[in-house]
């Protein structure tokens, strides 16, 4: 009688877990040239004519450096949206896997990996509660990454701020926000950069957990 037991069979993720570790950098060095260019609106001074949205449904002509935020703005909102859906690709993937791993339903199903985090309140806990699982279900016997509890708490900073990723201000009204005082703009920008670098490593411990039950690597 063979005793040996095969490995269970998981999805591949080293090439989703790829994808979004590339979008996530491109989604950091956006929001970085974010900032820059509201540093450099900033530094130039409100024109003498006002902010570009004059009340009233009034516009006034934008200036070349503001035509070019509105570009970069542009810009960082699809590297954001490419970033989303590259980590959620992964998310998934990695947890049908520790499903596999622990033979357990996970305690969040499928339909939280999306909703988790746009509904009130539970996006508050709910995706970092879906890393924390699957961790747990892909290495029992380790402590969950420090780099989890970072990522989380940079995230909710820049989505509770009102600045960064849950802002509803328009692209002029950000441009007014710099000219009048550009801290919290650039405090929220960097809170958005840092979760996008950080989750950069959580995509790798939680990859690289389960790759060593299939003996390979993210390499």
């Amino acid at each position: 009688m063979n005793d040996h037991i095969a490995p269970p069979s998981l999805q591949p993720v080293r090439g989703a877990a790829r994808c979004a570790i590339a979008a996530l950098a491109l989604a950091a060095a956006a929001w970085g040239l974010r900032g820059a260019w509201q540093i450099r609106l900033a530094m130039s001074g409100m024109p003498a004519s006002g902010p570009p949205d004059q009340g009233d449904g009034k516009h006034r002509p934008l200036t070349s450096l503001e035509n070019a935020y509105h570009f970069v703005s542009t810009l960082g909102d699809a590297a954001t949206v490419l970033c989303a859906l590259t980590f959620l690709i992964w998310l998934l993937r990695v947890q049908a896997n520790a499903r596999t791993l622990s033979g357990k339903p996970p305690r969040y199903a499928w339909p939280w990996v999306y909703a988790g985090w746009i509904v009130p309140i539970a996006n508050l806990w709910v995706p970092r509660g879906i890393i924390a699982d699957i961790h747990r279900a892909s290495a029992p016997d380790e402590r969950l990454p420090h780099v989890v509890n970072w990522w989380w708490g940079l995230w909710l900073v820049g989505l509770l701020s009102g600045l960064g990723l849950n802002s509803t201000d328009s692209t002029d009204g950000v441009i007014a926000r710099a000219y009048e005082g550009v801290s919290p703009l650039l405090a929220s920008d960097a809170a958005v950069v840092g979760a996008a670098l950080t989750a950069i490593f959580v995509v790798r411990a939680l990859t690289t957990a389960q790759q060593r039950h299939t003996g390979a690597s993210l390499g």
